[in-house]
């Protein structure tokens, strides 16, 4: 297999702008890429060799990508724009130079009224147990050729990976599988484990190969950047909070630790009154006494720097479920930069929380406990922000003072009930700083039941539906 650089790429002014395009998709799904990196990817073609896929694989991704989290994104559109084979897939069409697999060029002996998918299944099941990968690849082109194809619809789409898995059901060739791996080894000890794993490695890998071989046939009829569109998910700090899946909030956790820490470290900086302490006058004089009374050099003493104090107001109303599961994770990461961290969740009312995030807690574990065992609902379980904020006023007044950061996180949507500014404006007035974090686009504040926008007013109101937006808010905080 070649690297797909032929056709409109094989020149060098061709292949220059091939590469471009293939930067400006990377750049589109949120990996940043900047000049210098850009360039030193034309370098990477000049220092690989062209026709090992995989090795301009890993070289462009040596040089592209800054975390592990963006090489999913980075496979699809390389598979996209670097392809197996670079020339236009016409349906039915012959082409003596065909890569075996591909349209109309079957690697399967079909005898005279032979089931396709049977044979085809068989030849799954001993390319699964041989464990070769290229053939495997090989293999999945047909397959998608064979058995993927069907009348365009309305997208112009002709090809589904489905199909494929319809018709081949590879997930029915567990057992047989596992019987050709472990062979006459003892079940259920570690071989089984291994030919287990094995197995669902070996699956994964058709199923990714089907999927790629799908795009690249579709990105052929409808073009590259539609494809692109679709195909690529977005990053896990560009997933929205109210959106977000069980598999995205892994990722969010590992993202949000350190944001955690540089927000404790900015929280903190906005109370320092210079990179000294205060002026010691004693020591100041006495060394003026060498320079004729004239205090040439100032002597300050020690800046005790102090972990500043943090109380969290958090809506966890259901209509902003994935949101609060990303606070109460934000919240669980701060305690550990805060001297202390307060938190307290809200539905019509409020309840402090903070006894369910002691070090180590699994943050899935303390949302369970909190709609358990937390006082957050006190009449019929619909948002009440003015309830809430007069709840938690009349019962931790204290909670908040010239020390402490106020952080809000919320929607902001009232249900048409009285949004307790007088309060918040109280609370605000007495914290040392005041944010509100809003997992709401700026667009819809004050649209609805959305209070969003008269809160703004008196509490510094953030957009902030992903961890993205989260940065961007910590660094210029």
């Amino acid at each position: 297999m070649t690297a797909g650089v032929g056709g409109p790429a094989s020149t060098a002014g061709g292949l220059a702008g091939h590469l471009d395009g293939f930067v400006r998709a990377v750049r589109d799904a949120g990996i940043p890429v900047g000049i210098s990196q850009a360039v030193d990817a034309a370098e990477v073609l000049t220092a690989v060799d062209l026709l090992d896929r995989e090795q301009l694989r890993h070289g462009l991704a040596a040089v592209l990508l800054q975390r592990a989290a963006q090489r999913p994104a980075y496979d699809v559109l390389f598979d996209l724009w670097w392809p197996l084979s670079d020339r236009p897939v016409a349906p039915g069409s012959a082409d003596d130079d065909a890569v075996p697999g591909e349209t109309g060029d079957s690697t399967l002996d079909l005898p005279d009224g032979a089931d396709l998918a049977q044979l085809m299944r068989e030849e799954l099941s001993r390319l699964l147990l041989s464990g070769d990968e290229e053939a495997l690849r090989r293999f999945a082109r047909e397959a998608v050729d064979q058995l993927g194809r069907t009348a365009p619809g309305p997208s112009g789409q002709s090809y589904f990976s489905y199909r494929v898995m319809r018709a081949l059901s590879p997930d029915t060739l567990v057992a047989q599988l596992l019987a050709g791996l472990l062979g006459e080894a003892e079940r259920g000890g570690l071989a089984e484990q291994v030919a287990r794993q094995t197995v669902r490695e070996r699956l994964a890998a058709f199923r990714a190969a089907v999927e790629a071989e799908v795009r690249r046939r579709t990105a052929a009829e409808r073009g590259r950047d539609k494809v692109a569109k679709n195909a690529v998910r977005p990053l896990a700090d560009q997933v929205d909070f109210l959106r977000a899946q069980a598999a995205d909030l892994a990722e969010l956790r590992r993202t949000v630790a350190p944001l955690a820490r540089r927000l404790a470290v900015r929280l903190s900086a906005r109370r320092r009154h210079g990179r000294e302490g205060r002026l010691d006058f004693r020591r100041t004089v006495r060394a003026s006494l060498g320079t004729g009374g004239v205090p040439v050099v100032t002597h300050h003493r020690p800046r005790t720097v102090h972990k500043p104090e943090l109380v969290v107001l958090c809506d966890v109303s259901g209509s902003v479920a994935g949101f609060s599961h990303f606070t109460l994770m934000l919240t669980q990461a701060l305690r550990e930069h805060f001297s202390g961290v307060r938190a307290f969740a809200f539905v019509d009312s409020t309840d402090e929380v903070t006894r369910f995030f002691r070090p180590g807690v699994d943050v899935a574990d303390a949302v369970a406990r909190i709609g358990r065992e937390a006082d957050v609902v006190g009449f019929d379980g619909h948002s009440d922000y003015g309830t809430a904020f007069e709840v938690f006023a009349d019962r931790w007044a204290s909670a908040v003072g010239p020390k402490t950061s106020l952080l809000v996180l919320g929607d902001g949507r009232t249900n048409y009930r009285p949004p307790g500014l007088p309060v918040l404006a109280d609370l605000v007035r007495r914290s040392r700083t005041a944010h509100w974090l809003n997992p709401e686009p700026r667009r819809l504040w004050g649209s609805g039941d959305s209070a969003a926008d008269r809160y703004g007013e008196v509490v510094d109101m953030v957009e902030c539906r992903n961890a993205a937006q989260l940065a961007d808010f910590v660094t210029t905080l």
